[in-house]
């Protein structure tokens, strides 16, 4: 490697997600008719309201730059939906505002984490976990998760990993990529080893609006103790299909917000002024788009696991949130399908989007080889039309 450039951040490992997206984008481009499962967003256009809110602060509003941490009203809009949906109560100091939730996991890592510093996090992840644990100059530390429990962490899973360095746990619920949903009932255990251990938990709670039955429980709701101890990040992208407006917030303890606020004000001070505005009117005005999103993401839910489990070859348990399958392929590592050897799942991934003309998702960005995740944030006729396709390449 070049001696004049960053040695660590050389070795970031670029994003699977982003790369076959933006493959499948090209080819879309240049003419092919390409099905993309492969969107980590809603295929809903943001809410009227929202756009009407951007466009009124466009034209008659103030569009110049604001706090650093994000607006005070935003913020307060914030607390309130924390009070209201979470039975959280925190102040506006607490709250920071960022470039999307993303940005808010990268700034409570850079708070939290000195050089060393372990951060367990459950497999399947999110592929950026680890690369910005990294980035904080800490240490991943993956706990395998198994399909048949749901792809959750144990009490005895998280108890084997956690050493003297332990920082953090990576808590991921509704769970990307794997749809998987901890029971209140689990999550008072993880929250237990983490108060009992004085471990911090990141507890990424973005999806927590698409849920297909019960409530969203978020782990700081038990109490001060663990409270203290978490961070929750949400934002405006997956629950109110606002994803380019990119706006995320966490939310802390007064010393971690307080890291976070002065960290951003140096690296990208206060997010974007106008989406701020469109936010507010999001976590304030009708809701009921959501719920149409949710009614509709639930009915291709369904038609997509019981027509992946119909295939041979493929399995899959049905998710419980967000909007993604992750398809078990295992009966097709090793095989060779119509002259075409496919020994992992990117080897598959470029198999179906070359000749089947379908991106997905090689479980091998999530640390798991024998799976390809699914979205079905897409219409239910794409989703159809798919899913054949995906037949007729795999079956011989």
């Amino acid at each position: 490697m070049n001696k004049n450039l960053s040695e660590k951040n050389g070795k970031i490992s670029p994003s699977v997600t982003l790369a076959i997206t933006a493959k499948a984008k090209k080819m879309k481009a240049d003419g092919i008719d390409v099905i993309s499962f492969s969107a980590g967003e809603p295929d809903f256009r943001t809410p009227h309201h929202i756009r009407k809110a951007a466009l009124e602060v466009i034209e008659e509003g103030p569009i110049g730059y604001t706090a650093s941490a994000g607006l005070p009203q935003l913020k307060e809009a914030i607390c309130h939906k924390l009070k209201e949906d979470n039975n959280l109560e925190y102040l506006p100091e607490n709250i920071v505002v960022s470039n999307g939730a993303k940005h808010s996991l990268f700034n409570a890592l850079q708070a939290i984490c000195n050089p060393g510093d372990e951060v367990i996090i459950s497999i399947p992840y999110w592929v950026s976990y680890p690369e910005m644990v990294k980035m904080a100059d800490g240490r991943p530390i993956f706990v395998e998760t198994l399909e048949e429990n749901g792809f959750k962490y144990t009490p005895e899973s998280l108890l084997a990993a956690i050493s003297d360095k332990t920082k953090a746990i990576i808590l991921n619920s509704p769970n990307n990529p794997t749809g998987t949903v901890y029971t209140e009932k689990e999550l008072k255990e993880i929250a237990e080893i983490a108060v009992k251990h004085n471990i911090y938990i990141i507890s990424d709670e973005i999806y927590e609006k698409l849920l297909y039955e019960g409530n969203h429980v978020s782990i700081a709701s038990f109490g001060d103790d663990i409270k203290k101890l978490t961070i929750v990040i949400n934002g405006m992208s997956k629950a109110y299909a606002m994803t380019g407006w990119r706006i995320g917030y966490l939310a802390a303890n007064k010393e971690i917000a307080k890291i976070v606020t002065n960290v951003q004000s140096h690296a990208t001070s206060n997010p974007n002024t106008i989406a701020q505005y469109a936010s507010m009117e999001a976590l304030k005005g009708d809701q009921e788009p959501i719920k149409e999103m949710v009614k509709a993401f639930g009915e291709r839910r369904k038609y997509m696991v019981e027509k992946i489990n119909d295939i041979d070859n493929l399995s899959c348990k049905m998710p419980k949130g967000a909007f993604y399958v992750m398809v078990n392929i295992s009966k097709l590592i090793g095989k060779n399908i119509k002259g075409n050897s496919i020994g992992s799942s990117m080897d598959l991934a470029e198999y179906l989007l070359d000749r089947a003309n379908v991106a997905v998702i090689p479980g091998a960005g999530f640390g798991a080889d024998n799976y390809i995740r699914l979205s079905y944030a897409n219409s239910l006729e794409n989703i159809k039309e798919g899913l054949k396709r995906i037949e007729d390449a795999i079956v011989e």
